[in-house]
Order: C-alpha cells, then sequence, then structure tokens
C-alpha cells in the first residue's frame, strides 16, 4: 500500500504542476493580450527540462497530450459546414489553395537550399504555410473587423488551412516512414486507403452518429449526451488509428459528419473544455521540449528568420488576393494577418521530430521561429496600416464588391428563442410573417429533428448555457424571446442572458404571477403568465356567449390584464 501511494504522489504532483503553471503563465500574459498558446509554450518552458527541470518525462506527457489534436481536429469538422464551404467557394478552394501550395513550395525551397533533405523541406514548406486560426480571430474580433472585408477575406483562407491540416499530417506520417520505401507508391497508397477510410466513415456516420445522438437526447440527460459526444470522438480516432490512419483524421471525419446536424451547437460546446484543456496540454509538452540554449546561441539568426518568414508569407498572400480579384488595400492588410506561423506547425514539426523526418536543432529551431512570429502578430494590423497608407492610400469602391461573402453562419439583428414548443412555434409564425430573422433552440431531439425537415433554423441543445447563445449569435442578436415551460429552465436562462449580455432585451414566457415576478426581478423586459392569459381568454369567450357586448368585454379583459401587470 505504502509503494503504490509512493507511486501515485508524482502522477498528483504532475498534475498541480500543470495546472498551476498553465493557469498562472496564460493570466499574466491575457493581461498584455498575448496568445494563450504561447503561455502555455512558456508554462511548459518552466517547468521542463531546460527551466527549472521539475518534470523530465516529455515523452509520456506529450502522448496523452495527443489526444488534444484530436479533440481540436473535431471541432474544426464541427465548424466546416457544407454550406459554410459552398458560399465562400471561390475564396476557400481558390485563393486558399494557391496561398497553401506557393507558399509551401517557396518555404521549401529556402529549407531545402539550407541543407535540409527533401522530406524535411517538405514538411517545413507545407507547416510553415498555415497561419495561426485563434490568434488572427481573435484578433479581428478585438479590432471589430470580423465581417469587414479583410476580415472575411483572411477567414476564407484560415478555413482552407484547416482543411489542409489532415492530408498535410498524412503526408507526414508517410515520409515518416522507413527509408527503404517507395514514397510516391506509399503515398497513392495512403491516399487511397485514406479515401475508403473517408468514405466509409462518412456513409457509416451520417446513418449512425446522428440517430444515436438522438435516442440520447430524448433521455434528456445531459451527462450521458456528453459521455457520447466523447465516445464518438475518440471511437471515430480509435477506428482510423487502427487502419493506420491519423486518430485525429478520424475525429475530424465525425465532427465534419455532425456538422450538418441539429446537435453540432451543444455537442460543440460539451466538447469545448476537454478540447481546450488536453490542447493545451500539447502545447505545455511542446514548451516542455524547447531547448533555451539553443535559442540562445542563435538567437540573431532566429530573430531574422521570423521577419522573413513573416514578409515571405505576407507578400504572396497578398499578390494571391490581388491576383483573385481583392483590393490592394484589403490584400495587404489581409496578407500581413496571414504572415505568421500557426499553432499546427507545432503538432507537425512535432510529428516529424518523433518520426525521425527533422533533426531535433532543426525542430527547436522551428519551435522558437513559429513562437516569435505568433508573438509579432498583434503589431502585424499596425504595419499594415502604414504600408497601405504609402501604397493603397484610398481604398476602391469596389472593395466590398470584391470581398468574399460573409463567412459567418450567425445571423446579424435577429431573435433567439429558448424553446420551441406550441408557443416558441407561435412566436415564431409571427416572426416569420413579418420577416423578423430568427434562430431557436430546443432540448426535444424529435422535435428539433421535425421543425428542422421543414426547413425551420432550429437546433438541438441547451439555452441556458452560455456557450450556446454565443453559438446562435447571442453577440449580433437583437433579443431573446424564453418561451419554456419549466420554470427552473427559463430562470436560468434569463440568468444566462442578463449575466453574458445584460444589454440585451429578454422576453419571457411564465408558468403563473409568482413565476412571473420572478423573472421581472431578473430583467426581464416583459412576462407573460400562461395561466393568466389562458383564463382572461377563456373568459372573454365565455362573456361573450352569453350575450356581453365585445367592447365591454374587451374593456374588461384590458382591465384586468393591467392590474394583473402592476402586482405581478
Amino acid at each position: 500500500m505504502e509503494d503504490a501511494a509512493h507511486h501515485s504522489l508524482p502522477f498528483v504532483q504532475e498534475a498541480l504542476l500543470f495546472l498551476a503553471a498553465a493557469v498562472i503563465v496564460v493570466l499574466l500574459l491575457h493581461r498584455v493580450r498575448v496568445s494563450p498558446v504561447l503561455g502555455y509554450l512558456l508554462a511548459g518552458l518552466l517547468i521542463g527540462p531546460s527551466g527549472l527541470g521539475l518534470i523530465g518525462e516529455v515523452e509520456e506527457v506529450r502522448a496523452v497530450a495527443e489526444l488534444g489534436v484530436v479533440f481540436l481536429l473535431f471541432v474544426i469538422g464541427l465548424e466546416l459546414s457544407i454550406e459554410r464551404l459552398r458560399a465562400l467557394k471561390r475564396w476557400v478552394f481558390g485563393l486558399g489553395t494557391a496561398q497553401v501550395l506557393v507558399t509551401s513550395a517557396v518555404i521549401g525551397g529556402v529549407a531545402l537550399a539550407w541543407g535540409n533533405s527533401v522530406e524535411a523541406a517538405v514538411v517545413l514548406g507545407t507547416c510553415l504555410a498555415l497561419s495561426s486560426t485563434a490568434v488572427v480571430v481573435q484578433l479581428l474580433v478585438e479590432r471589430g473587423e470580423v465581417a469587414s472585408p479583410t476580415g472575411r477575406l483572411a477567414f476564407a483562407v484560415l478555413l482552407f488551412q484547416d482543411l489542409a491540416v489532415v492530408p498535410i499530417l498524412v503526408l507526414v506520417g508517410v515520409l515518416g516512414g522507413p527509408a527503404e520505401q517507395d514514397v510516391a507508391m506509399v503515398l497513392l497508397l495512403s491516399l487511397l486507403k485514406a479515401t475508403v477510410a473517408v468514405g466509409v466513415i462518412l456513409l457509416l456516420g451520417r446513418f449512425t452518429l446522428g440517430p444515436l445522438l438522438r435516442r440520447v437526447a430524448a433521455t434528456r440527460s445531459t451527462d450521458l449526451f456528453t459521455a457520447t459526444a466523447l465516445l464518438i470522438v475518440l471511437g471515430t480516432g480509435w477506428a482510423t488509428n487502427l487502419g493506420g490512419l491519423s486518430a485525429a483524421l478520424g475525429a475530424f471525419l465525425a465532427g465534419l459528419v455532425l456538422a450538418g446536424t441539429e446537435f453540432r451547437h451543444q455537442v460543440e460546446s460539451d466538447i469545448q473544455p476537454f478540447k481546450g484543456l488536453l490542447l493545451g496540454l500539447f502545447f505545455l509538452a511542446v514548451g516542455m521540449g524547447i531547448d533555451v540554449n539553443l535559442i540562445v546561441d542563435r538567437i540573431g539568426l532566429i530573430a531574422l528568420s521570423v521577419v522573413g518568414l513573416i514578409a515571405i508569407k505576407a507578400a504572396i498572400a497578398s499578390a494571391l488576393a490581388i491576383a483573385f480579384g481583392a483590393p490592394r488595400d484589403v490584400a495587404i492588410r489581409s496578407g500581413l494577418l496571414l504572415g505568421e506561423g500557426g499553432e499546427f506547425a507545432f503538432v507537425v514539426v512535432g510529428s516529424a521530430l518523433a518520426s525521425g523526418l527533422l533533426p531535433a536543432e532543426t525542430a527547436q529551431f522551428m519551435f522558437a521561429v513559429v513562437g516569435l512570429s505568433i508573438v509579432a502578430t498583434p503589431f502585424l494590423p499596425a504595419l499594415a496600416d502604414r504600408i497601405v497608407m504609402r501604397l493603397a492610400p484610398t481604398a476602391t469602391a469596389a472593395g466590398d464588391d470584391a470581398a468574399p461573402p460573409d463567412a459567418h453562419d450567425g445571423l446579424s439583428g435577429h431573435v433567439i428563442i429558448a424553446g420551441f414548443g406550441r408557443v416558441g412555434q407561435t412566436v415564431a409564425r409571427l416572426f416569420a410573417e413579418q420577416q423578423v430573422p430568427y434562430v431557436a433552440v430546443d432540448f426535444g431531439a424529435d422535435l428539433v429533428r421535425a421543425m428542422r425537415s421543414r426547413g425551420l433554423p432550429v437546433h438541438f441543445g441547451d439555452g441556458s448555457r452560455p456557450e450556446i447563445l454565443k453559438q446562435l449569435g447571442a453577440d449580433q442578436a437583437m433579443a431573446v424571446v424564453v418561451t419554456l415551460d419549466q420554470p427552473a429552465a427559463a430562470a436560468r436562462t434569463v440568468e444566462a442572458v442578463r449575466h453574458n449580455w445584460p444589454a440585451l432585451k429578454v422576453f419571457a414566457r411564465s408558468r403563473d404571477r409568482e413565476h412571473a415576478a420572478e423573472l421581472l426581478a431578473q430583467g426581464c423586459v416583459a412576462v407573460v403568465p400562461e395561466t393568466f392569459e389562458s383564463s382572461l381568454t377563456l373568459a372573454k369567450g365565455a362573456l361573450e356567449a352569453l350575450g356581453v357586448p365585445t367592447a365591454a368585454v374587451d374593456e374588461l379583459v384590458a382591465k384586468h390584464r393591467d392590474v394583473d401587470g402592476k402586482t405581478a
């Protein structure tokens, strides 16, 4: 027993070290608006062999941390619905493809000229062609430029880069195989096997994942739903891994299958905490493997490489954007935003290092270059403004027309309906007649499926969860209408809206007058007690049938409604 206790303590200590280092460093860097990715890297560096040496076994940690990549690919799959790809096809598959291919070729050529092997040059070229989706999108949000032509163009390219991650990971796996193999043949067979696997998973997933989640959702158990979502992610990853493919590929395909279902938002909100923690652990593991002495010895070359990377990528992206018809100022701004390296470079370089494709010195060098380029990203928009003032002082009038269409699923100026039973459906019909855009959420799987089959914008999920409301566009919504028939659920939803979006107007349905008073106290603009309104309608019909003049009945009903409104 003592020996067991002795061996269990290091695990607890390591977990505490990971959490404490991540929380402290990420919070400190958040105050200066630096990417959390760099916070995790710095935390890993602090507790790893090159830092305080608190943790020495990096490989054991990395084996668990790779699950973060699996979860991240699943979430990316959830976000890539067929409709989004179709709306942005010119910019995603045209400009995005050109940017990745041309940038990969140029950077790969530079790597080859510096004495790297052909395989290493391919790996470096492809991974450095990708940019940081998390950092760029967050920067656009902070600057209020998400819906601008620059934001939409950058988002379209980032969307294709997210798609390119899966084949890049497959390519790294193939190149890292035995030296005597025919790389072209192995790559062809791997792509064929991947194509078959993709077809099988998409086909099986379409007929199994949706029905499975509908059965689970019918139980109304949030714990069971979360467990099922985890089962899908890990199960598909495990299945593709057994077939010799990346576990991340299986998770990505599972996410793609679920992207078009009514469960997308609920699944994403359930998976996000696991994805965030495990991906943070992955970056911690990467940080633990950084050799500080190497960076110090070559700091001048590393700084020059950062500048060169940003300059090459920005020049290529800007030139291609202009060639595809974007205005010069939009092309320059979006090109510089895409100039940094991305988080997936850590993933790809780490995989290449583990498979022997890259020597440790080169991998450490690239970790430093990518990390410093991400640090520089928040300063790039100001640089873009100066360049635009010199090269494109006036924006063209066709700028908005040349920019890609809006890349977001969410509406703007719409109403969110929480609960889509008979009351919610009535409210939606009235909104539709007045051409008021709305989106609804309900926790009844059968109901949601029936409504979606009629083309209505209804999603499965718990409307009291802030992350669900955010995915339904609460940041851009005009109001929320709560029509839930369960008082506790209605109160939680109102509280979530008022706490996270205090300026958003909330209208609610209540069970009775007491419930109405509680909701009004929470900050609802207006509350309609269901039982009171039903009794008024019933009394009005009875009085009219008994011969009481309609005008007198209307006056009487209005009087009682006014009195109830004052006493509620």
